[in-house]
């Protein structure tokens, strides 16, 4: 890997780094709203229950999504230290972790790729953050206050 390589590497383990507040607010949402559910589902009318039921299923997406940031953000970290030497090294440690297939997929990712792919997921995981946070909202501006 070259020295732009391992910049790019770098940069994007600090972007990762730093989304990772979007990962807290998700979680903290998602709890909230199953504490709510939890506590007054019975009390809330059918629109809140459900805005509040949705917040909680799309925690269960953002979850995953922060759960692969997490593991991106540590592996470009590691190419960037050179903990990892090479994309190849990288293809067969998660090859053997079970996170790869390496039949089928043969020819070796270039690092542009992998990037995006990465750039894609933060894009996902904020989307699918905005959208708890606006039927957490919804829940409460339909929750019924008497």
């Amino acid at each position: 890997m070259t020295e732009n390589d391992r910049a790019t590497c770098a940069a994007l383990a600090g972007l990762l780094r730093s989304a990772a507040v979007l990962a807290v607010w998700g979680f903290a949402l998602m709890c909230i709203a199953a504490l709510v559910l939890a506590l007054t589902v019975r009390s809330l009318s059918t629109t809140a229950a459900m805005g509040f039921g949705a917040v909680v299923v799309l925690g269960g997406l953002e979850r995953y999504f922060a759960f692969r940031l997490r593991l991106d953000q540590a592996l470009f970290a590691g190419l960037a230290r050179g903990t990892i030497a090479s994309l190849d090294a990288l293809d067969t440690a998660l090859d053997r972790l079970g996170l790869r297939n390496a039949q089928t997929a043969q020819a070796l990712r270039p690092l542009d790729d992998r990037v995006q792919g990465t750039r894609q997921l933060m894009q996902r995981h904020a989307i699918v953050v905005a959208c708890q946070s606006a039927m957490f909202l919804l829940a409460l501006m339909t929750q019924d206050l008497s």
